[in-house]
């Protein structure tokens, strides 16, 4: 026996008309895609629910989802202005135009799947060793995090980093580009102090890691150090929930990252 439905299935067929298909959800946009890859489970206003709400995140919040951080303090101090020759650049580079920086990341895949959670620069001002941190506590804070970054650079500026030009550097430009802004890093000039560590020490250390040079050349030896490999873990822990006091030892990591630069500079803008 017919029902009702094959009947009108029955009349569409004969008169021509196809059956209307269900609607389509449209893709969700690519942030939320990622959301549910890294398992994120949010409140409906958009917060990570904490498991410890005890613990604030470091710095102060400056827009949705973006915390910044600023300390000073007296160590290292600014080298005087030197000759970059060690570097392979035939300039005189006053200490000023300085900027030292240094990221960390997600760590999740190259290329397009990898961006930076933190950004920690430093520059000497007004006599001080002065450090900032860019933090983002959300996925959709990174378009604000990189315009401030972008605001602390100047045509004149030199960047200083280690590994910087093949890591930190392309990561953060592919960031910009996927974000539809001009990337500020284009065209500025780069010490990466990895380059001139090499050539000095390969050979006369078992490697040429940022602990080693910190060890032999700064007489540094960190205690109770989150390992960088460490700092995706931290993050993502964070956006799913979890304490916000693993992103404070990834600050603090960050920071003395940041320091060692300032000393590597100027043991090679002392001896070049």
């Amino acid at each position: 026996m017919n029902t009702l439905a094959d009947k009108l299935r029955g009349l569409r067929r004969q008169a021509g008309v196809a059956a209307a298909a269900p609607p389509r959800r449209p893709a969700p946009p690519a942030s939320h895609q990622l959301t549910q890859l890294l398992g994120v489970r949010q409140r409906a206003g958009g917060t990570p629910r904490r498991a410890d709400e005890s613990m604030p995140l470091p710095g102060r919040c400056i827009a949705p989802g973006l915390h910044v951080s600023e300390t000073t303090g007296p160590w290292p101090p600014a080298p005087p202005a030197f000759h970059a020759g060690f570097a392979r650049m035939d300039e005189v580079i006053d200490p000023e135009r300085l900027l030292l920086f240094d990221t960390e990341t997600t760590g999740l895949a190259g290329g397009t799947g990898t961006r930076a959670f933190m950004i920690g620069v430093a520059d000497w001002h007004q006599g001080q060793f002065r450090e900032r941190q860019l933090l983002i506590a959300t996925l959709a804070a990174e378009s604000s995090m990189l315009d401030c970054f972008a605001s602390w650079l100047h045509p004149d500026t030199v960047l200083v980093s280690y590994n910087g030009k093949s890591y930190d550097s392309p990561l953060l430009k592919t960031r910009f580009r996927l974000h539809q802004r001009a990337c500020p890093l284009a065209g500025l000039a780069h010490i990466d102090l990895l380059h001139p560590v090499r050539r000095r020490w390969r050979g006369v250390w078992e490697n040429c890691r940022l602990a080693t040079v910190e060890r032999q050349l700064l007489r540094v030896v960190r205690e109770d150090d989150l390992p960088g490999s460490d700092a995706p873990a931290a993050w993502l822990g964070f956006l799913r929930g979890g304490s916000a006091e693993p992103l404070h030892r990834v600050a603090r990591h960050n920071s003395q990252d940041l320091r060692s630069l300032g000393g590597i500079l100027a043991h090679f803008a002392a001896d070049p």
